[in-house]
């Protein structure tokens, strides 16, 4: 085994891996040796992404805002690997700008990706670690999850649920020798900031202040890797200059 490997031996599953950080922390997984689902519904950039990245690279076609495709997603997984010890529950979207300049139908399909589908995946991931009396659940946050961040208002809102689901469940499962936590980074270079309020865009991109995806594949990479008596609560990552 190479000595960086520090992941060996563990599966994996990512949500929203097709692109974006959900890419960036399967890459990093892989790297340390693991076996990695990229859970998605992009099912043709899933199969490109799988030849790429090699075979354990795995890929996983699920809609997270259909229930009855969420259903299939754990026991495909351990129909191909017997076992989870890691899930990331990555995948989100973004609204941001004033409040009456975005429609109240397009918040309901966010907070469905960004809350919902977060809890029901979590909830069906736990059983099995809790089974095995181990197991790691990492949610993708955000630094307004911790800050409310005005020009964002239904995003924050989103991300303060986020916030709370995981600290409680946090509480509730480490009896059952599962770790929870966040990853709650600032801007990064991603899809989702181009949704950005463009003033907000230039001004952040002129300054410097987004993050490469691959920084938040290193904190999980580290949150994954403290021993098992150790959990890393909350990692909150942010560009050097941005201001909140």
């Amino acid at each position: 085994m190479n000595m960086t490997e520090h992941l060996a031996d563990k599966v994996v599953a990512i949500t929203g891996a097709a692109s974006g950080i959900g890419l960036a922390c399967a890459e990093a997984c892989l790297r340390e040796g693991a076996t990695v689902f990229l859970v998605d519904r992009a099912a043709d950039k899933l199969e490109s992404l799988a030849a790429s990245l090699g075979p354990k690279a795995i890929p996983l076609e699920v809609d997270l805002l259909n229930p009855a495709s969420v259903a299939t997603m754990m026991p495909r997984i351990l129909e191909k690997a017997g076992r989870l010890d890691v899930f990331h529950a990555n995948a989100g979207s973004y609204i941001g700008g004033e409040l009456l300049d975005s429609h109240p139908d397009d918040w309901d399909r966010m907070l469905s990706l960004n809350v919902n589908a977060v809890f029901r995946t979590v909830h069906a991931v736990l059983p099995h670690m809790v089974e095995r009396k181990t197991g790691d659940v990492i949610v993708t946050s955000s630094v307004s999850g911790h800050e409310p961040i005005h020009w964002e208002p239904i995003y924050t809102a989103s991300k303060n649920a986020v916030y709370a689901f995981v600290h409680t469940v946090r509480r509730q499962f480490a009896k059952h020798g599962v770790r929870v936590g966040a990853v709650s980074p600032g801007p990064v270079m991603t899809a989702l900031v181009q949704d950005w309020p463009k003033e907000n865009l230039d001004r952040a991109i002129a300054a410097g202040n987004l993050m490469e995806a691959k920084e938040i594949g290193e904190a999980v990479i580290f949150m994954l890797t403290r021993p098992r008596n150790v959990t890393v609560r909350d990692i909150v990552i942010l560009p050097a200059g941005f201001d909140v």
